[in-house]
């Protein structure tokens, strides 16, 4: 196999690795959101070690789960003052629980955290929209996450000009 091959795949497992994490991470809050009495802690090693689960998840997947997990549960009323100001007519605690789960991961990671390009983090928002939501949640996910993008990038432009 060629180098250029070899590559390619290690790319794509890689990037698979990732959106996997990502999948279990939106599972595993949307769990959480529909039952916040849950311990977060012991909920989440519960969930990442169900038998069936865990024997095909790599210990990568696994962490970076648990961090993306802990990261959006830790700051998710921060991610929910973003999300009241970039959707209209929609307080985060009535959306659909999934479409909620995938944009506060979202928005954590491609505008607050910045770990992935903009159009990275809206292509996949949709893509996890299409696997987990309802028949709306792909337009419904896209239409916040590119409204987000514009708040973020306005956020931007008005600290590089008190920086001026």
């Amino acid at each position: 196999m060629s180098k250029k091959k070899n590559k390619e795949n290690f790319i794509g497992r890689k990037f698979e690795a990732i959106h996997k994490s990502r999948e279990l991470a939106v599972q595993f809050l949307s769990s959480l959101d529909i039952y916040p009495e849950q311990d977060f802690k012991q909920s989440l090693e519960l969930f990442l070690n169900i038998d069936e689960l865990s024997q095909s998840l790599t210990p990568e997947i696994k962490d970076r789960c648990q961090n993306l997990a802990s990261q959006v549960w830790e700051r998710k009323n921060e991610i929910d003052g973003v999300l009241l100001r970039v959707v209209t007519g929609w307080r985060p605690d009535r959306m659909v629980s999934v479409d909620r789960t995938i944009l506060r991961l979202m928005v954590l990671e491609g505008f607050m955290l910045k770990s992935l390009p903009v159009g990275a983090a809206v292509t996949e928002a949709t893509r996890l929209a299409n696997d987990f939501g309802t028949k709306e949640s792909a337009r419904f996910v896209g239409g916040v996450m590119y409204k987000a993008a514009k708040f973020f990038e306005k956020d931007n432009e008005d600290e590089k000009e008190e920086d001026e």
